[in-house]
């Protein structure tokens, strides 16, 4: 065996024992976030593991079997070796697959920022339709959501919103809806019937605890206030908002949904939690795309992942070409063909990467 498949099975052979010399070290399960690390790859490799091995296996069985044939013919022994070679075809694009690790974040929790972007009212309106679709189609797939902070405009949308979905696989179905997300309408207030152009941006985030992102109680500067409504109006009588500053990266995070200080506290924490681990991969992965910077772009309606047409009654996604209707099933929560269409994508991507890198 010569070529990429060899390099393949050497790089799987090689990767297993990185991991069994890490897994042997004493201090491993001392650093929580390196343990639990190393056992997801671990897990991760077994499939390939196992190929390679049977690989070897069928190798084994056609040299032997070739090596007997040399001494006399045999219509078993020739059988058998037969079948071994076209196991050994098969094996490659199984080995292929197995050896595209998902996105490690792929099963965590994940909080949805949606921003209201250039249009004015009209995207603070479309910024609550988007909540309104994920919403749904967390509680379609199976999903837990909760509403972590939100801003809200004066016509009844938002300026900002934030969706905390829990459940696992949850980042892997939602991971892709980062960008900017475009929606062409009339307006109720378009006495015209003009169509207008608005844009909303969408960060997805992977949720993580405090064992992978240490905060330092004295980088934080935490001011509490009244909770106000849109234009301003008090909705409570207590200082229960919260609004938590980074100092060291400038990150806000204010909270004001919950009754109780405290619950508003511990919300903020979270969302700085994972803007400061996404702020980390951004820095470590400066080539990965799919970073919050280049999820929000900057807003501009040129710029676009995904157009909401409303009066042809349809939503295409432009990373994959494809188109699905927009009320019976987008606005409905039904957005399974889009994930499904950028999840294909995603791996036929992985793929490609693997085959040039063993090129």
């Amino acid at each position: 065996m010569t070529g990429p498949l060899e390099r393949l099975v050497g790089q799987i052979e090689e990767t297993r024992r990185e991991l069994e010399q890490a897994l042997a070290e004493p201090d491993l399960v001392a650093d929580r976030a390196r343990f639990a690390e190393v056992n997801r790859r671990w897990s991760a490799l077994q499939p390939a593991v196992a190929l390679a091995d049977e690989l070897r296996r069928c190798q084994s069985d056609v040299a032997e079997a070739e090596a007997l044939l040399a001494e006399g013919d045999d219509p078993d022994l020739r059988e058998m070796a037969a079948q071994a070679r076209e196991r050994i075809d098969a094996i490659e694009p199984e080995l292929r697959e197995a050896m595209v690790e998902p996105d490690p974040h792929d099963e965590r929790d994940v909080i949805v920022e949606i921003r209201a972007a250039a249009g004015g009212e009209e995207a603070a309106l479309f910024a609550r339709d988007l909540l309104d679709v994920y919403t749904r189609y967390a509680a379609l797939r199976g999903f837990r959501t909760e509403l972590m902070e939100s801003s809200p405009a004066e016509a009844g949308g938002f300026r900002q919103v934030s969706l905390e979905i829990k459940g696992a696989g949850a980042y892997s179905v939602f991971k892709h809806e980062g960008g900017v997300h475009r929606v062409q309408r009339v307006p109720v207030t378009e006495s015209q019937g003009r169509i207008h152009t608005s844009t909303a941006t969408v960060a997805v985030m992977p949720e993580v605890d405090d064992v992978e992102v240490t905060v330092d109680p004295n980088d934080v500067k935490v001011d509490v206030y009244r909770s106000t409504g849109p234009g301003g109006q008090s909705v409570n009588t207590t200082d229960s908002a919260v609004r938590v500053t980074h100092v060291p990266t400038g990150i806000v995070v204010a909270i004001q949904d919950e009754k109780s200080q405290l619950q508003n506290r511990e919300k903020a924490m979270r969302v700085l939690r994972a803007r400061l681990y996404e702020r980390a991969l951004e820095e470590q992965q400066a080539e990965v795309t799919a970073t919050r910077r280049s999820q929000l772009g900057s807003g501009d309606r040129a710029e676009k992942v995904r157009t909401y047409n409303f009066p042809q009654n349809r939503v295409t996604d432009h990373r994959v070409n494809v188109t699905v209707p927009l009320r019976e099933q987008v606005m409905q929560g039904q957005l399974e063909r889009l994930t499904d269409a950028l999840q294909a994508e995603e791996r036929r991507v992985r793929l490609a990467d693997l085959a040039e890198s063993l090129a």
